[in-house]
């Protein structure tokens, strides 16, 4: 028989109270669903076992990553249609959720066509023994977060997949940032635009001490060194970045200038710096230790001192507390990653004595800068397999991907964070312009 794909169709319309709105392929060459736009394919019975042992995000993650599941056509499109049927894409903002979606799954089965559903994706899926977690799964980590040792590990499991690889997603300029468009800029031209638009924020001028948080592959505190005459420090976690930028510093004969150094943000104690940048590094710090990120980052700042804080946020919850990380986020790419809404990170700089000067949003450059980076990974797709693995590979694409519509429907955003470290009492003066925005060229 191959009827797998309409019972799969059936099995997906009655649990999700509403049409299929992609078509759907099994392993058995049935198909059901819209006769045009992009595929959902099922190439074994595995990718159905995978999401009854573990119902929800991680489970379509594990079914994608291992290669049980793929997309026919565009995935864009395809995720494009399913969010709306996501409770998260679909509730109004600062509407309180149903009591049933905190439920999960278990609030369906009170419904005797679900329980039906259940038991005939049950019959399909033939759910016994659990397929294990494909090999690019973080390992389960236990005790407290963000100690300095599971923040190195956490660090490398993102980052430490091979120089080569991000080469071909990022482009020769090697910024895993957000960059900033100008109509009909390239993304070399728009990540360059976006380090220059950080330098002439922070005001540097030659000579200044810049220490570049998370300075990833080099590349800040190179256009800083190069354009502006910065003496930097960059640190990151990860020995592989490190290796890479100190090797980038050497060819550009910038050595006396800059200074890679593999170091926790806790552990610098040269300071005082004119200057701090922290690009897309704080959602690595973890909301509990935020406070204590901001003070650490204050206390390294000379009087008067400037930050550029670039960080993605997400819209606030309507209770705070029901906050959780999301699962295939903290499983295959920012293992122990925080997201904190703009006004919450704000808020932790103030009380850790900064005064903030200046906000501005990124929101669609973001989703911009994501769309390039797929369309990177896509033209060297081999390449990329080959440097890493077709599971690596394909949760960079779902990742990117994803997050880019997130940027582009308002549920994720990113911000540059200007503050300054007040001169002490009775000092008013800021040392910005009067038209805050007019940042020196």
């Amino acid at each position: 028989m191959t009827d797998a794909a309409p019972r799969l169709a059936a099995v997906a319309e009655t649990l999700l109270g509403a049409p299929l709105p992609v078509r759907v392929r099994a392993w058995d060459g049935s198909e059901a669903g819209p006769p045009t736009g992009p595929v959902l394919v099922f190439h074994s019975r595995r990718a159905l076992r995978r999401l009854l042992w573990k119902p929800g995000e991680l489970g379509l993650a594990r079914a994608w990553v291992s290669g049980d599941m793929s997309v026919e056509g565009d995935l864009f499109a395809l995720l494009d249609r399913v969010a709306p049927l996501l409770w998260e894409r679909s509730r109004p903002p600062g509407e309180e959720p149903p009591p049933e979606a905190s439920a999960g799954a278990l609030a369906l089965l009170r419904d005797p066509a679900a329980r039906g559903a259940v038991r005939d994706l049950v019959g399909l899926a033939r759910p016994w023994p659990a397929p294990a977690p494909p090999p690019e799964e973080a390992l389960r980590r236990g005790g407290p977060s963000h100690t300095k040792g599971r923040d190195r590990a956490a660090i490398s499991h993102h980052y430490d997949v091979g120089n080569e690889f991000y080469a071909h997603v990022l482009g020769p300029s090697m910024v895993y940032s957000c960059a900033y468009w100008s109509p009909g800029s390239t993304l070399e031209e728009a990540q360059r635009d976006k380090l220059d638009l950080v330098c002439r924020k922070l005001a540097l001028r030659p000579g200044d001490r810049l220490l570049d948080v998370g300075c990833g592959w080099g590349s800040m505190a190179l256009h800083a060194a190069r354009e502006y005459g910065a003496r930097v420090t960059g640190i990151t976690l990860s020995r592989e970045q490190a290796a890479y930028a100190r090797k980038r510093v050497a060819e550009e004969g910038l050595a006396d200038l800059i200074d890679i150094r593999v170091q926790d943000y806790r552990d610098v104690k040269d300071g005082p710096y004119e200057a701090i940048s922290s690009i897309g590094m704080a959602e690595h710090v973890g909301s509990d230790r935020y406070r204590a990120y901001a003070r650490t980052l204050y206390g390294l700042l000379r009087p008067g001192g400037r930050l550029l804080n670039h960080q993605i946020a997400r819209r606030p919850e309507p209770v705070e507390e029901a906050y959780r990380i999301n699962e295939f986020i903290d499983a295959y790419v920012f293992p122990d990653g925080e997201l904190s809404p703009l006004g919450t990170t704000v808020g932790e700089l103030e009380r850790a004595g900064f005064e903030v000067r200046d906000v501005e949003a990124l929101r669609e450059h973001y989703a911009l800068t994501l769309r390039a980076w797929v369309a990177r990974l896509e033209e060297h797709w081999e390449e990329a397999v080959r440097l890493t693995s077709p599971g690596r590979a394909r949760v960079w694409k779902l990742y990117m991907a994803a997050s880019a519509l997130g940027f582009e429907h308002n549920r994720l955003g990113v911000n540059q964070v200007l503050a300054v470290r007040a001169e002490g009492p009775g000092r008013a003066d800021s040392g910005l312009p009067l038209r805050a925005r007019e940042w020196p060229a």
